[in-house]
């Protein structure tokens, strides 16, 4: 049989029988009956060349084996991924885990307020997604709690990434502001929302679907950050005709096993102006006749996230492994 990964914990993986192609066409098709398979995986099975901690991930194509009289499943094989969002294992260093695959459109969420975001998550997540094949967009939520100096930020922020191609969405799960925008821009998708721990991913994913009734986290009074209440990642099947992957939260990206001739192409900014450099293998650092240098310095190029190139680039610590790693792991 075929099937879709909706979720897993453990070894334990819930199969959704029906390919999700037959069930991403409408309302109707969304809420209509599913049938549902626990699973494990078969023996000692393993993706070849893949290191992960999960060889099975939410939102995988898999075929699976059904005992009717045990009441029990075994995955057989994996259908192959068109894209992967990978994250080194936090207690493996030398293994990954594949977060979510198959991603028609994976959401940053953000908040400049309670708490903020930095720069350097949002371009770190959107090299991720660049390098993985991910159509990324920005969602800047809790717009309600913004100050002026908030809204000046934002206006500045939602200029740069527009400017490069990412779409940007400003929302308020507390007031419903920006929902029906975000919930159009979903419909026939999959999606996945993902960021920092505490700007409200769990939040929209009730707003974006009254009923999901997932359970919503609080900020930390001590620190004005965001306390983990999402586990693990799941896809919920929405009723305007998407598919939701929620994710736990993360408190920083790192940059791992990236070539250093690699980075600059996952800035499409940058990638634009590559070929009017000096020198075909220019890191935009310190060469000569460097295009990029010159973009920055007209204010073409925005200073911001050329600093965030240069912290990528020199593989700057930050406190949590990250979702960067070889580009083939999680590839059949």
């Amino acid at each position: 049989m075929q099937g879709l990964i909706v979720s897993s914990t453990g070894n334990r993986y819930e199969v959704w029988k029906e390919p999700l192609a037959e069930a991403a066409g409408g309302a109707e098709a969304a809420t209509a009956a599913q049938e549902v398979y626990i699973c494990q995986v078969k023996g000692n099975f393993r993706l070849k060349g893949v290191k992960t901690t999960n060889p099975v991930a939410v939102g995988d194509h898999v075929r699976f084996e059904w005992d009717a009289e045990r009441q029990a499943g075994w995955i057989t094989a994996v259908e192959e991924r068109k894209n992967v969002l990978i994250r080194k294992s936090v207690n493996l260093s030398k293994r990954t885990h594949i977060i979510a695959s198959n991603i028609d459109r994976a959401f940053c969420v953000v908040s400049l307020r309670e708490p903020y975001t930095p720069p350097g998550f949002i371009d770190r997540f959107t090299v991720a997604c660049e390098a993985y094949h991910l159509p990324c967009a920005l969602i800047f939520n809790k717009v309600d709690l913004y100050d002026a100096a908030a809204k000046a930020d934002l206006a500045e922020r939602i200029a740069v990434y527009e400017k490069i191609g990412y779409p940007c969405f400003v929302t308020s799960a507390a007031t419903g502001e920006g929902i029906e925008a975000l919930k159009a821009a979903m419909q026939g998708r999959v999606c996945l929302f993902s960021g920092n721990s505490g700007v409200g991913k769990s939040a929209l994913a009730n707003a974006v679907e009254p009923g999901l009734n997932l359970r919503e986290g609080r900020i930390s009074d001590a620190h004005l950050k965001g306390m983990h209440t999402t586990t693990f990642a799941r896809m919920y099947r929405l009723s305007f005709g998407a598919f939701l992957v929620d994710t736990p939260g993360i408190k920083e990206l790192g940059m791992v096993n990236l070539n250093t001739e690699e980075v600059s192409r996952y800035f499409p900014e940058m990638r634009a102006l590559s070929d009017r450099c000096r020198f075909n293998n220019c890191t935009h650092e310190h060469e000569p006749g460097c295009a990029v240098k010159e973009a920055v310095a007209q204010g073409e190029v925005a200073p911001v996230r050329y600093k965030n190139y240069l912290n990528i680039l020199h593989g700057d610590e930050v406190e949590e492994p990250g979702l960067l790693q070889n580009k083939q792991e999680g590839r059949k």
